[in-house]
């Protein structure tokens, strides 16, 4: 009987890091980048694709991603941002496109970011969000 639960357990084990390898292969690389900052490199993109929805006039579901310190706090949804854990991060899975349900920005809203600007956020978040 402990045998069979502990079997059930690696198995189970198995399929969630099967899960999340298939959606970390599905994101696009982070960026090799050096030294990325929310100034310089991401909130040209927030600015960009995120401010009509989420910036200082409308902040959806309590995300705000005009300022550094904004983006870093917790949306209606928890935290968006897991500064050193990209791929954890809910904002570069939506941003990814990875769920059409929960892709961002919306169709007809603005245009899907790209590969290499996913990227970039991907390693602004891995470089800590700074």
């Amino acid at each position: 009987m402990k045998l069979t639960t502990v079997a059930l357990s690696l198995c189970a084990g198995l399929a969630i890091t099967f899960t999340a390898a298939a959606a970390d292969k599905k994101l696009p690389p982070p960026s090799t980048q050096k030294d990325v900052t929310f100034a310089k490199d991401i909130k040209p993109i927030f600015d960009k694709a995120c401010a009509d929805c989420h910036g200082d006039k409308k902040q959806k579901g309590k995300l705000r991603l005009d300022t550094l310190a904004n983006a870093l706090k917790e949306s209606e949804n928890g935290k968006s941002i897991i500064p050193g854990k990209s791929a954890e991060s809910a904002l570069v899975k939506a941003v990814a496109r990875l769920n059409e349900d929960d892709a961002m920005p919306p169709e007809g809203k603005s245009k899907p970011l790209t590969a290499a600007e996913v990227g970039l956020i991907r390693a602004w978040i891995d470089q800590g969000a700074k």
